[in-house]
């Protein structure tokens, strides 16, 4: 194993030394110690504490980016700096930085994503972990990137395993990488490699698929950490001077939404209350309390609230490319594919998946409440506050109740579930397929529920895929019972035919 380590890290050659040395020293042993007689070299003063060394028990990790601290107990870093864990804590880590020797520089908390194991697969340049084709393309096309480019991950989508996506020219090509019960792996049937460093070896010099060489492994962006810092993981509530806000991105009925920095550190979204008199105070900070524990890839991140003074603000994560609503009728949005639009819609599902596993619901799931990311990531948002806040969707004589993605029994009764949401979903698809299509586009909200709850549905929209629209008719099941799951429309999104991750 040692000889692996070495060889998969030389950089790390002089702390292995120091490791597996340490291991098959006897104590007190070997020359120039105490019985080397008045020959031996005397024995070097002990360091102080700081410089204790890290065991060989200890597990070795490696910075893939640089970070700043932004709290007293945080350690800041550069790329390549080591460290040997203490405590792993959720998001954030307890670790001590040390040098090549295995001498410990100093010890502080640490954004876990930031680290990788020093002797795994994540040290290679080209490997990027977990990851679907929207983030690969994002990356492989960003400014950097030359004809080539590449980058190997883990398909996010069950039973696909790893994936080879290559830059050429203005687009990006995927390629399954088999992997045989010997442990093989290949692209190509005739071409065998043990390992996937032995693949990218090969074709860095031979023809893939007659598409070209393999060039310059992708450049690596700095991953956003999951909390403002490691103490705002349980205290939530932030003053407002912390924040200082940029420009506005949107205006709704019961609030405002600007682009912010919190510290100057980080950009954030904050949502600014327009009336808090309606706001049960306790019930709104026990909701945020339920929500800050949510997280979830594809759920928009609740960083915290500031409610010592109205105004009150809601802080969230920011996404750069907004509402998949506005994404969708944008000329970048116009531009994706069928397999494209398949992929967002199984983001959604995927996200609303995990809030059906924690008995949670959202009550207005529209690609309105959608949000995309620069990699185009699509994440479920305002999931949960519309309740306690009581928008005004909720109060069924007010006539804003959103009846073209409401189902019928939310409308008529006032009974929101899963399965209600099921049919929202349904919704939201026919809005992605149809690039931000109106539903129902030739009735009024009024008349909306009257035709559906006697049985009327949306036809197919052009282009629309088969499967895709049985899907829709499913989560438009007249009984709620009849809806599908959201674990099960992940499966069906997922396993579509029309791309192989």
């Amino acid at each position: 194993m040692g000889e692996y380590l070495r060889s998969a890290c030389p950089c790390l050659d002089h702390l292995w030394q120091r490791i597996f040395s340490d291991k098959k020293s006897a104590p007190g042993g070997g020359g120039g110690g105490e019985g080397g007689g008045e020959g031996a070299a005397p024995t070097p003063p002990s360091p102080p504490p700081l410089q204790e060394n890290v065991t060989g028990s200890s597990s070795i990790y490696t910075a893939m980016w640089p970070f700043e601290a932004r709290h007293e107990d945080e350690l800041s870093f550069q790329e390549g700096d080591l460290f040997s864990v203490l405590r792993r804590s959720g998001d954030w880590w307890t670790a001590r930085k040390i040098d090549k020797n295995g001498r410990v520089l100093d010890t502080g908390i640490v954004p876990n994503n930031y680290l990788a194991r020093a002797e795994s697969l994540k040290m290679q340049p080209w490997f990027f972990g977990t990851m679907n084709r929207f983030q690969a393309q994002s990356h492989l096309l960003a400014p950097g990137n030359q004809e080539g480019s590449f980058l190997i991950r883990q398909s996010e989508k069950d039973n696909v395993g790893y994936v080879l996506s290559v830059r050429s020219s203005s687009r990006v090509r995927h390629f399954k990488i088999h992997q045989t019960d010997e442990g093989d792996f290949h692209v190509e049937h005739n071409h065998h490699f043990a390992s996937l460093s032995h693949l990218v070896q090969h074709y860095s010099t031979n023809s893939l698929n007659n598409s070209g060489l393999l060039g310059n492994p992708c450049k690596r962006k700095k991953p956003n950490t999951p909390d403002l810092n490691h103490f705002t993981v349980d205290e939530w509530e932030l003053p407002k001077e912390d924040f200082t806000l940029e420009k506005e991105l949107g205006s709704g009925y019961f609030a405002d939404v600007y682009q912010g920095r919190w510290k100057n550190h980080i950009n954030v979204a904050i949502k600014i209350l327009k009336s808090d008199s309606e706001l049960n105070y306790r019930e709104f900070q026990r909701e945020v309390q339920i929500l800050k524990s949510l997280r979830h890839r594809h759920l928009i991140s609740l960083f915290a609230v500031c409610t010592a003074s109205p105004p009150f603000y809601i802080i969230t994560e920011l996404m750069e490319k907004g509402s998949l609503l506005h994404f969708l009728r944008s000329p970048e949005g116009q531009l994706q594919d069928v397999v494209s639009l398949i992929d967002m819609g199984a983001q959604v599902a995927d996200g609303m998946c995990y809030l059906e596993e924690k008995n949670s619901i959202h009550r207005d799931l529209a690609a309105r409440n959608v949000l995309v990311g620069g990699d185009y990531i699509c994440k479920v948002a305002d999931f949960g506050l519309a309740r306690v806040i009581k928008e005004p969707f909720y109060i069924t004589e007010d006539k804003k109740i959103p009846f073209k993605w409401s189902a019928p029994e939310a409308i008529s009764h006032g009974k929101f579930s899963i399965k209600s949401d099921v049919w929202s979903f349904g919704v939201l698809l026919f809005e992605i397929i149809t690039y931000g299509g109106v539903p129902y586009p030739a009735l009024s909200t009024q008349e909306v529920f009257q035709v559906v709850s006697k049985g009327y549905r949306m036809p197919q929209p052009i282009k629309c895929p088969d499967f895709l629209y049985q899907i829709m008719l499913k989560c438009w099941s007249a009984k709620p019972d009849d809806r599908p799951s959201f674990k099960a429309l992940r499966v069906q999104l997922d396993s579509s035919s029309y791309e192989l991750d």
